[in-house]
Order: C-alpha cells, then sequence, then structure tokens
C-alpha cells in the first residue's frame, strides 16, 4: 500500500491523496475509511471531508466504483493488478486528533483520511510526502527518507500522526533507555532546560509504575496555537497535543495544562492503547465501539496522570490538590450524576461525549473515573494493610492481559480488584461504579484515612450562591451556562443559554453580581431581563435564605492526625514505586 501526499493550493486546505495498491486480486476492491479515531468516543465520519473520489487502473484508465455506505468504496477492477485511487480530504480545523494543512505545515492524521483494504491491514503502509526540501517530519514513523515514512501495518500507520513543517524545534531525552522526543510546531519559544528538568522524573515514574515500557521511541507532538487551547489524543509511540497560546508556553496555567495533559497521555500508552477493554481488542474502525468500562481507560489514566506528577515531584501538593478539587467540583456540579452511572456514560460517550448535550442527562468518565480510581487505590491499601493499591491492578491487567494479547472484560477489573484486595468490592461496584449513590460519604471516608478531609465554602457569585445558576461573559453580558435543579432560577423559568442583558431595568457592563449585590441588600426585588430564543422576556427570582447552592469542594490535611494516618498517607504518595 502506498500513498503520496500532497497539497496544490495551501488556502484551500484540501490535503490530495493517491493511494496506490498493488497486488490486486479482486473483482470488486473494497476499499474503507475509518468512521472514528480511537482515543475519542464518537463517531468522526471522516468520509464528509472526501472530494472527487477516482479509481484507476495501472495503465491510467478510469474504473468504475460504487459506495455501499458512507465510507466504503468498491471499485470494479476488471482484473487490473493494480489500482490507483485519487481522492482529496478537506483538512481546515487544527487539533489534536485532526488533520490540516496550509502554507506552513501538512499535518495528517492518517486515521482520518488514508483509506485501507480489509483483510490487507497487515501488510506495509508507505507514505510518501511531496513537501518543500526543507520540511522536517515529526513522526514516530520508520523513516525511509526524510519525506517517506513506513509503517509496518495499517493499524500502525492509522496511529501514527505526523507533522512536516520547516519550523519544528525538538528536544531529544535518553530516559531509561528510551529514545523521548519533544516536538514543538507553531509559534513558541520552549524553554527546553526547563522541560528536560520536569519531563524526566514523570517519564520515569511513568515507566517505574508498569515496571517497563513496550516501545522503543515516543514521540510527544505539539501544535502550539496563537490562542488558548488544550487538547491531547494518545497512541502507542506517540501523541498529539494541541496547547496554547504560545505566548504563555512555559507559564502558569498554559503549561501547568502541558504537563498534565502530556503526563495523561503518556500514561494511555499502557493503559487503553495496550491494555484495551475486550470491545476494543482489536479495533473496529468501521463502527461505535462500545464499552461500560470508560472509568478505567479514561478515568484511571485521569487520576494518574495527575498523581504522577505529584509523586514525581513535578507538581506541588497544592498543585495536586488543585487538580484534585477541580475533579470534585465537576463531580458535584453535574447533576448528571443521578441519571446516568459512570458505565452508562461510557456507553453513552458515544452518542455525545464531547458536546455539553442534554442537561443533567450523565457524567463524564475522566472526572467520575478519576474519583472512583481515588476511592479504589485509598480502598485497596486500607484492605492489604498499605501493601497494595490500585497500582496492582493496573499490573495485572499489563501483564496479564496486554503481555498475553487479549482485553479486559468488565467482570475481568471486578474480579482482579477482589483478588488484589482480597476482599469484596460488590458493593463498591454496584453502588458506584453501575449505580447512582452519592459520592461524598464513601469520599470523605477515604480522604479521612489519608489524613485529608474535603470541605465546602459557598461561592463568590452570588447568582451562584443564592440563585444557583452558572455562567459566562457574552459580550458585556452573561449567557447561562448551568442552572440547579429546583433552585430560584430553575424555579423562575431560566433556561440554559438565556443571556441577561439587564437587572431591575438597569443594562449589564459585565457587572452582574454587582448589581444583585446591591438589590440583595436593598432588600428590592430582583428582576432579570434576559434574552430567551430570540425573545425579551423578565425574570424575578426569590432567595431562599436557608439555602445555598454550586459550594466549592477543597481538599486539605486535617490538623494533629495520628501518626499512623500520616503512615497511610507516606503509603498512598510511594505506593507506586515498591
Amino acid at each position: 500500500m502506498h500513498y503520496k501526499l500532497y497539497i496544490k493550493n495551501p488556502a484551500a486546505h484540501y490535503l490530495y491523496i493517491d493511494m496506490t495498491i498493488s497486488n490486486n486480486k479482486e473483482e470488486n476492491l473494497h476499499v474503507q475509511l475509518p468512521a472514528w479515531r480511537p482515543g475519542r468516543y464518537e463517531l468522526g465520519n471522516f468520509a464528509k471531508n472526501i472530494k472527487k473520489f477516482d479509481a484507476f487502473n495501472e495503465k491510467g484508465e478510469l474504473l468504475e466504483w460504487t459506495k455501499t455506505n458512507k465510507d466504503l468504496w468498491i471499485v470494479k477492477t476488471k482484473g487490473a493488478s493494480e489500482v490507483k485511487l485519487t481522492y482529496s480530504y478537506y483538512a481546515s480545523e487544527l487539533n489534536a486528533g485532526s488533520t490540516y494543512v496550509d502554507a506552513t505545515q501538512m499535518y495528517c492524521n492518517p486515521v482520518n483520511c488514508c483509506m485501507y483494504v480489509p483483510g490487507r491491514m497487515e501488510e506495509e503502509h508507505q507514505l510518501e510526502l511531496a513537501v518543500p526540501e526543507n520540511y522536517t517530519v515529526a513522526t514516530s514513523m520508520k523513516k525511509r527518507s526524510e519525506h517517506q515514512l513506513i509503517a509496518a501495518s495499517y493499524e500502525e500507520l492509522a496511529d501514527s500522526p505526523f507533522i512536516a513543517s520547516a519550523d519544528i524545534k525538538t528536544l531529544s531525552l535518553k530516559i531509561e533507555g528510551i529514545d523521548f522526543f519533544l516536538h514543538f510546531n507553531g509559534e513558541c519559544n520552549p524553554d527546553m532546560a526547563q522541560l528536560e528538568k520536569d519531563f524526566v522524573p514523570f517519564i520515569k515514574e511513568s515507566i517505574h509504575f508498569y515496571e517497563g515500557i513496550h516501545v522503543s521511541d515516543y514521540h510527544f507532538l505539539f501544535q502550539v496555537l496563537p490562542v488558548k487551547f488544550y487538547h491531547g489524543v494518545e497512541h502507542t509511540k506517540n501523541t498529539v497535543i494541541g496547547i496554547g497560546p504560545g505566548y504563555h508556553l512555559m507559564e502558569g496555567n498554559t503549561y501547568e495544562d502541558l504537563l498534565g495533559v502530556s503526563c495523561h497521555e503518556l500514561f494511555h500508552t499502557w493503559n487503553v492503547k495496550s491494555i484495551r477493554p475486550v470491545e476494543m481488542f482489536p479495533y473496529d474502525y468501521t463502527k461505535e465501539n462500545y464499552a461500560r468500562t470508560g472509568y478505567v481507560y479514561e478515568g484511571i489514566t485521569t487520576y494518574y496522570g495527575d498523581k504522577l506528577l505529584f509523586t514525581s515531584k513535578v507538581f506541588s501538593e497544592k498543585q495536586y490538590f488543585t487538580t484534585l478539587e477541580e475533579r470534585l467540583n465537576k463531580h458535584f456540579h453535574n447533576f448528571g450524576r443521578f441519571n446516568l452511572s459512570v458505565t452508562e456514560s461510557s456507553w453513552e460517550n458515544w452518542l455525545d461525549g464531547y458536546t455539553p448535550g442534554a442537561p443533567y442527562r450523565k457524567v463524564s468518565i475522566y472526572d467520575e473515573g478519576n474519583l472512583i480510581a481515588f476511592m479504589l487505590d485509598v480502598l485497596i491499601l486500607e484492605a492489604t494493610g498499605n501493601k497494595k493499591s490500585l497500582r496492582d491492578v493496573m499490573l495485572v491487567l499489563y501483564n496479564e492481559f496486554y503481555k498475553k494479547g487479549k482485553g479486559y472484560s468488565e467482570q475481568d477489573i471486578l474480579s482482579i480488584v477482589h483478588n488484589v484486595s482480597g476482599k469484596d468490592f460488590d458493593a463498591f461496584f454496584k453502588k458506584y461504579v453501575y449505580g447512582l449513590e452519592e459520592y461524598e460519604e464513601q469520599l470523605q471516608q477515604c480522604f479521612a484515612y489519608l489524613g485529608l478531609q474535603m470541605t465546602k465554602t459557598a461561592p463568590v457569585a452570588m447568582y451562584e450562591k443564592h440563585f444557583g445558576f452558572k455562567s459566562i461573559e457574552h459580550g458585556i453580558h452573561k449567557k447561562i451556562t448551568l442552572i440547579v435543579p429546583y433552585s430560584p432560577a430553575w424555579k423562575a423559568g431560566m433556561s440554559i443559554n438565556d443571556e441577561i442583558l439587564a437587572v431591575n431595568g438597569f443594562q449589564l457592563k459585565n457587572d452582574l453580581n454587582t448589581w444583585l449585590q446591591y438589590f440583595y441588600k436593598k432588600g428590592d426585588a430582583i428582576r432579570l431581563t434576559v434574552l430567551s430564543n430570540h425573545e425579551l422576556k423578565d425574570i424575578h427570582l426569590t432567595v431562599d435564605a436557608k439555602k445555598e447552592f454550586l459550594h466549592t469542594w477543597h481538599v486539605s490535611h486535617v490538623n494533629n492526625a495520628a501518626e499512623a494516618v500520616k503512615n497511610n498517607y507516606n503509603h498512598w504518595k510511594s505506593t507506586y514505586n515498591k
């Protein structure tokens, strides 16, 4: 299988692809384009970006073809031993899982745009990039030359994005005998010394966690954008991470985000790229790969993506607690937790997992799974006298499933937790994994075991505290993003996406909270003028002084904790390295 990729007009954002299939023996040649990409559990329907598909024999004669579904072409070869397909792919979106071309780069996730022949996926697949001579290529694929890439199979090709550009900045590291590369594309000024100082510890920590790594090299491909951005996609030997803005790359929250998403995506090299649920072993690129174990492949990864930065001392305790608090607040502010469990939400992820979707419908496999992982980690420690932890569960999955060439089932997870802990966890899974039981009591018990406490404070914004809604800036006004069920805002008839224009007749100029506090202290009734579904209407809010909403949750140490409890905390911090 040979692909030639080229660009005609960079401003048009079309990537042109010539695919040559040699040694054809099929009269009716099936050619498939993936319907989704691993790492994003929803249909991508990439065929919507395909333009002008044609097929030719070795003489350059046109061949007839038909399309039997949205992304399967059947070519009538008439005995041709070599078939050439030509088509173009619209590549105008730049994120960590997309394909994008312009005058400065050819960035490609082959799973988006490279078709395959079912039954011949195990053959070698070659890429020829028709790009300027001064372009270098960042990729985990083998190179025959700088612009000729080789994948041993379609599986490897689909799992191997690349960036071809004249301005890629690369940091090379040797860690535990493995070659690691950090490739930066886009306007930025990476501090290579600082990056090495921070990346080496968490990479070592991740390798020690699993007692080894199954790749010889690994590539971080950073697409640095000029705007605020945060997105990562995992692959076996690489990850693409979109991050921005470039002028803040090495500063503050942007740099913390860069470290956080990098550790998360690296952990995926083991968890989900190698340790896979049986439903994705192997991947079926033609349709949804439904699984109810998103709390394992995304939740546990989210937990350790944060925790390994802490245990490797890249993040301070305060930084780690801040990330944990973010998960807690997302959990308690998501009222979908009363409607769908995390396992049901994992299944439903294929429907609306990456959009706001219907309010109060479901939960996040990342956030809920993170808290489940935390609780399991602590409860296994407690059950084994601090001798084993969730890490031991992951080691069993790595050694007994991935290394033996099989995927795990839902029952396998439960059985491994039972065996590692020596305790029956049926009730825990029934309540928190498969059920809708509130997490708060169990979380408090887990924090207490570590000498920590989970406390809550009232939000600063009055509209959150007293009226029960969240909003974002929308010009000089506010747009509602969340309404607590049965809160004053809910009872008054406010709707998500309503735009608040005025309070008691006074137009807002980014001062909603100030006006609300003013009229609340005066004891006046509060009337909001909102734009709702293109109509103006008045909302009359009534405060229930006895109730507060949307509390902010915090994690801190208990004062004067017993030595035994402090010992529990120290074991929790160090179980990855026993």
